[in-house]
C-alpha cells in the first residue's frame, strides 16, 4: 500500500519553535491590547473610541484590498491587521482628524507591509510606518493634544475628530458644556518638560492621568499588558528589558551630570511612547533580532537612541525613530550576534611559510 507523499509547509515569518499557531499568538496580542484600548476610550471619551474604530477599520481593509490586488488568499485570520490597527490608533492624539485616521492606516498597510509582500516580509514596523507618515503630512494635528477624563466626553467629539480633509474645524462650537476646546487642550510632559521645562509628577506619568497618545499615558498599565505577553512566552523579554534599562542608563547619566537640565530617569520612562514601543513595537518578531545577544543590543540601541533624541532633538518624542532606525539595524546586529555552531571553532589564519 503506497503511503501519501509527505507535505512540506512554508510559512513566512515569525518562525517560532512553538506549538502555537501564528494566528493564536496575535489574538493574544490582541487580547494584551485591549485594556489599552479600553483605558483610552474611559480617558479620552467618543473621540477615542471612534479613532480607534476608524485606523483599525481602515487596516484591515487595506489588507484585503492588497491582498486582492496581489491575487493572494485573505490573511485578515491572522490578526496583523488589526493588531496594526490598534497600535497605529494608540499612538494618535485623541482628538486626531477621524480621515487622517484611516489615511495612515491605509498607509501602515500599504507602505509598511504590502509592498514587501505582507507578514513577515515587511522590514519596519507597519503602524510606525503610518505614523511616521502622518507625522511628516499632517504635523499640526499629530501635535494637538487633549486633557483626559473631560466631562462630557461620552457624549460629544472633540471638534478635530470631525474636521473635513484639508479644512481646519470650526471654531463656533463649544466642548464640554461652556467650556472652549481651547481651554481643555494641553501639552504632553515630555513637551512641557524640553519647551516650557515644567516638570510633571512621576505618579501622574504611571497612572495616566496626563495628557498625550491614546495609548501612551498609562506606563502601570502598559507594564501589566506587557508582563501578559512575557508571561505567556509570547514576546522576547530580552527587549523591553534592554530598551527599559538603556533608557533608564543614559538618562540617569545625564541627570547626574546636570539634575537641572536634564530629567530624572524614571520620567523619562514613564513619560512619552517609551513603555508602549517596548513592549508592542520594538518586540515585533518580524522587524526584531532572534539572537540573545542581537536582543539585548537592539533593545539598548532603542532605548539610547530615544533618551539622546528626547533631550538634543527638535522633538519632544524619539520612539518611533529610535526603532525604526533599530528595525534598520536588525539585519546587522543579527550577522554580528551569530553564536557560534557547537563544535567549530575559529579557522587559524593561513601558514605564511608552508614546509
Amino acid at each position: 500500500m503506497n503511503k501519501p507523499p509527505a507535505t512540506l509547509e512554508l510559512r513566512s515569518a515569525p518562525l517560532l519553535h512553538t506549538p502555537r499557531t501564528v494566528e493564536q499568538i496575535m489574538r493574544h496580542v490582541v487580547y494584551a491590547l485591549l485594556p489599552l484600548c479600553a483605558f483610552a476610550v474611559y480617558a479620552f471619551g467618543l473621540s477615542a473610541a471612534a479613532l480607534i474604530g476608524v485606523v483599525t477599520v481602515s487596516c484591515v481593509g487595506a489588507e484585503q484590498l492588497f491582498n486582492r490586488l496581489a491575487g493572494r488568499v485573505s490573511t485578515l485570520a491572522d490578526n496583523s491587521a488589526v493588531i496594526t490597527g490598534l497600535l497605529l490608533a494608540l499612538t494618535l492624539p485623541p482628538g486626531f482628524p477621524l480621515w487622517m485616521g484611516a489615511v495612515a492606516g491605509f498607509i501602515a498597510i500599504g507602505l509598511g507591509k504590502a509592498v514587501f509582500g505582507g507578514l513577515g516580509g515587511n522590514i519596519f514596523n507597519p503602524a510606525l510606518v503610518g505614523r511616521a507618515f502622518v507625522q511628516a503630512a499632517f504635523p499640526v494635528a499629530i501635535t494637538t493634544w487633549h486633557a483626559p477624563f473631560m466631562n462630557g466626553r461620552f457624549t460629544h467629539f472633540m471638534p478635530t475628530s470631525l474636521t473635513t480633509p484639508f479644512l481646519v474645524p470650526p471654531d463656533a462650537p463649544l466642548w464640554y458644556g461652556a467650556l472652549p476646546v481651547d481651554t481643555v487642550s494641553g501639552a504632553t510632559p515630555l513637551a512641557l518638560h524640553k519647551f516650557e521645562h515644567v516638570a510633571t509628577g512621576t505618579l501622574d506619568l504611571f497612572l495616566g492621568t496626563t495628557a498625550g497618545s491614546l495609548g501612551e499615558t498609562s506606563a502601570i498599565l502598559i507594564l501589566l499588558c506587557g508582563a501578559y505577553l512575557a508571561a505567556r512566552r509570547l514576546l522576547n523579554w530580552r527587549i523591553p528589558v534592554a530598551v527599559l534599562v538603556s533608557a533608564f542608563a543614559v538618562s540617569a547619566a545625564f541627570a547626574l551630570a546636570d539634575g537641572q537640565r536634564y530629567p530624572d530617569p524614571w520620567f523619562m520612562l514613564g513619560s512619552g511612547g517609551l513603555m508602549l514601543g517596548a513592549f508592542f513595537m520594538a518586540t515585533d518578531p518580524v522587524g526584531a533580532p532572534v539572537t540573545p545577544r542581537g536582543a539585548w543590543l537592539y533593545g539598548a540601541l532603542i532605548g539610547a537612541v530615544t533618551v539622546v533624541i528626547r533631550l538634543f532633538g527638535g522633538l519632544p518624542e524619539g520612539v518611533m525613530y529610535a526603532i525604526l532606525l533599530g528595525n534598520a539595524a536588525t539585519p546587522l546586529i543579527e550577522a554580528v550576534t551569530q553564536p557560534r555552531v557547537y563544535g567549530t571553532g575559529r579557522q587559524s589564519a593561513p601558514d605564511k611559510n608552508p614546509p
